[in-house]
C-alpha cells in the first residue's frame, strides 16, 4: 500500500487518510476520492492531501476483515457487515464462548496490521450480544499476511463457538444439623432455582436430610433413579476433606469425586464429581448467595455440555479472585453497576408500499413482477434476509393485492388510508407500529427492486451513534440513495414530517450524525417509478 502525502491530480481513487472539510464539502476519514472531491478540495486552497492507495498485492480493509471474521465463526455465531476494516461477531444461543487463547495469540502475532478480540474463554453471552471484533487497522493488508492468517484459522476449526446452555433437571441435597435455620435452607433453594433459570434448567427435586453420610447419599441414589441430570449436595457444615460426610457419601452412593477444592474465590470449597454418568457438585457455603463465585463456572459448564474435569477446575485461578478486599476502593455492594457487554443493535426496518403509482398508471407498480417476484415483495424479502429484527410494511393503494403480495411473510403490515397525502404520511404510520425496543430504524422504498439484504447488512454494519454513525446513507460513485438507516433519536422529528419529501429534509439538520455508506452497485439508486425505468431495468437484468 502507499501511503502518504500526494498532489491532487494524482489522487483520483485514493482513500483520504484524515477527514477534511471547506465551504460545501465534508468528507470522512477513508472515503474513495473521485474527480468532484478532488475538484471541491482544490477549491478549497488545498493542492496536496494524505492518502493511501492499495497495490496488486493488497487486500482492501473491509474484504480482509470480512474473511477473517468468516473463517473463525463457528456455532452459534453470527457475522456482521464489515465497515471501516471491522467485522463483528455476535452470538446467536446463550451459552459459553469456547477457543483456545494460544489460537488466539497465533493469529494476532502474524502481522500487526490484522488484529482479532474475543471475550474471555467460557463468558457466559446471551443472543446478540458481541463475542468477537475483526480489526485491520490500516486500509489494507498484504494478500501474503491475510492468507497466513486464514490457514492459521482454518488449521483450529472452528475457531471459536458458542456452547449453547442446556436445559439441566436437577436436584438439591441439603443436610441440616441441630442449629441450621430453616430460612437458610429455603436461601439456599431460592439461589439454586434461580442460578438454573438464568441457563435454562430448573430445579426439580430438594430434599433436606440428616447430616450424615448414609443419608446423603440415599439421597443422590434416589435423585439419580428419578433421572436428574444434575445433582447438587450442600452441607450444613463446610466440607474440608476429601474423606468429609457429603464426598464419602458421593462415593457409598457409588459414584466417584473427580476433584475437591478451587482457586476460586468465593468458591475453594467446592466439590466435583459423578454418579451414574450424571455430574455431582458439593457446593461450597457461597452458593447460598446470589452473588458470583466458583460455583457459578462450573455450573455454566456443566450447562453449556463443556467437559470438565480436575484439570479444568485447577486452571480457573487466572480471574479466580472474586472476592471483595478493604484494599479496594469500591466494594461491591457500593460499586457503580457494571457496564452493559457491547450488543448488536436492533433495527427494525420499515418498508413503504402505500403509494399511488401515478407515473407507472394505469399499473400499481409495487405489484409489477421483477424476476418473478412483485416487486413490493422484493423489499420485504430483502429486509426478512437482513440482520433487522422486525420488518413492517406500510400499505394503501389497492391495499388488498399489495398484502396478498407479502402472503406467507413475517411481517407487521400496517394500513394508511391517508396515503393519497404524500410519502411522509406512509412514513408517520409505520413508525407508529415501531417495536418500542429498537435502536433504529431502515427506511426502504417498495420501489428499489435491486436492494438485497447485503445491502441492508452494510448499513448497519456501519451503524455507530456514539462515534457520528447515527444516520447511515448508502451512496454509490459520491451520489446519495436509499433506503437510510436512521438512529432512534430522529424518530418524534420523523413523526412531525407532511407532504411527499419523505425524512431527507432532516439530514441537512443534522450533518454532523450522517455517514455515507458506499455499495458496490447502483442498486441504491435505482427507482423504478416510470415505464421508463422499467424498461430499461428488464433490458439490463435480460
Amino acid at each position: 500500500m502507499i501511503f502518504g502525502e500526494m498532489p491532487l491530480d494524482e489522487a483520483e481513487g485514493a482513500i483520504l487518510a484524515h477527514a477534511l472539510s471547506g465551504e460545501g464539502f465534508s468528507f470522512r476519514k477513508g472515503r474513495v476520492l473521485d474527480r468532484t472531491d478532488l475538484a471541491a478540495i482544490a477549491r478549497s486552497g488545498r493542492a496536496r492531501i494524505v492518502a493511501a492507495r492499495l497495490e496488486a498485492d493488497d487486500v482492501a480493509e473491509d474484504a480482509a476483515a470480512a474473511a477473517i471474521a468468516r473463517a473463525i465463526a463457528g456455532d452459534n455465531l453470527l457475522v456482521s457487515a464489515a465497515f471501516t476494516g471491522r467485522a463483528n461477531l455476535y452470538a446467536t444461543a446463550s451459552g459459553l464462548v469456547v477457543y483456545d487463547p494460544t489460537a488466539l495469540d497465533a493469529v494476532n502475532a502474524v502481522d500487526e496490521a490484522i488484529t482479532l478480540a474475543l471475550l474471555p474463554p467460557h463468558a457466559p453471552v446471551t443472543p446478540r450480544q458481541m463475542v468477537a471484533t475483526v480489526k485491520i487497522i490500516p486500509f489494507a493488508v498484504p494478500r501474503l499476511a491475510l492468507d497466513a492468517v486464514l490457514a492459521r484459522v482454518a488449521s483450529m476449526s472452528p475457531f471459536a463457538r458458542v456452547a449453547p446452555f442446556r436445559p439441566l433437571h436437577a436436584a438439591l441435597v441439603q443436610t441440616r444439623l441441630p442449629g441450621t435455620k430453616p430460612g437458610v435452607l429455603a436461601k439456599t433453594v431460592d439461589a439454586t432455582r434461580a442460578r438454573l433459570a438464568a441457563l435454562g434448567g430448573s430445579l426439580d427435586r430438594d430434599v433436606i436430610v440428616a447430616h450424615d453420610m448414609t443419608a446423603v447419599a440415599d439421597a443422590l441414589t434416589e435423585a439419580a433413579r428419578a433421572g436428574s441430570d444434575l445433582l447438587l449436595v450442600l452441607g450444613a457444615s463446610a466440607v474440608v476433606d476429601r474423606r468429609d460426610i457429603v464426598p464419602a457419601a458421593i462415593e457409598a452412593a457409588g459414584g466417584s469425586v473427580a476433584h475437591f477444592g478451587m482457586p476460586v474465590d468465593p468458591g475453594n470449597l467446592l466439590l466435583f464429581g459423578t454418579l451414574d454418568g450424571r455430574p455431582v457438585i458439593g457446593l461450597p457455603g457461597c452458593a447460598r448467595s446470589p452473588k458470583l463465585n466458583g460455583f457459578d463456572w462450573v455450573l455454566q459448564r456443566v450447562a453449556a455440555g463443556l467437559p470438565i474435569g480436575r484439570a479444568d477446575i485447577m486452571r480457573m485461578g487466572a480471574g479466580g479472585l472474586l472476592s471483595e478486599i478493604p484494599s479496594r476502593p469500591l466494594p461491591r455492594q457500593s460499586a457503580a453497576p457494571a457496564p452493559q457487554p457491547p450488543r448488536q443493535p436492533r433495527i427494525a426496518a420499515l418498508v413503504l408500499a402505500a403509494g399511488r403509482s401515478s407515473r407507472m398508471a394505469p399499473a400499481n407498480k409495487l405489484l409489477i413482477e421483477v424476476d418473478g417476484v412483485p416487486m413490493a415483495r422484493r423489499a420485504v424479502d430483502a429486509a426478512l434476509a437482513s440482520q433487522a429484527v422486525a420488518t413492517i410494511a406500510v400499505i394503501g393503494n389497492e391495499a388488498a393485492r399489495v398484502r396478498q403480495a407479502f402472503a406467507g411473510c413475517d411481517i407487521a403490515i400496517v394500513e394508511n388510508p391517508d396515503f393519497a397525502a404524500g410519502l411522509s404520511s406512509s412514513l408517520r404510520a409505520g413508525l407508529a407500529s415501531l417495536p418500542d425496543d429498537i435502536d433504529g430504524v431502515l427506511v426502504l422504498l417498495g420501489d428499489m427492486p435491486r436492494i438485497t439484504a447485503a445491502h441492508l447488512d452494510r448499513l448497519i454494519a456501519a451503524f455507530a451513534p456514539d462515534e457520528g454513525r447515527a444516520i447511515c446513507i448508502p451512496t454509490h460513485r459520491a451520489k446519495r440513495g436509499n433506503p437510510i438507516l436512521w438512529d432512534a433519536r430522529f424518530l418524534p422529528d420523523m413523526r412531525t414530517l407532511d407532504g411527499d419529501q419523505g425524512a431527507r429534509g432532516l439530514i441537512g439538520r443534522h450533518a454532523d450524525q450522517v455517514c455515507e455508506v458506499e455499495m458496490p452497485d447502483d442498486a441504491v439508486l435505482l427507482d423504478v417509478d416510470t415505464p421508463g425505468a422499467l424498461a430499461a431495468l428488464r433490458e439490463k437484468s435480460a
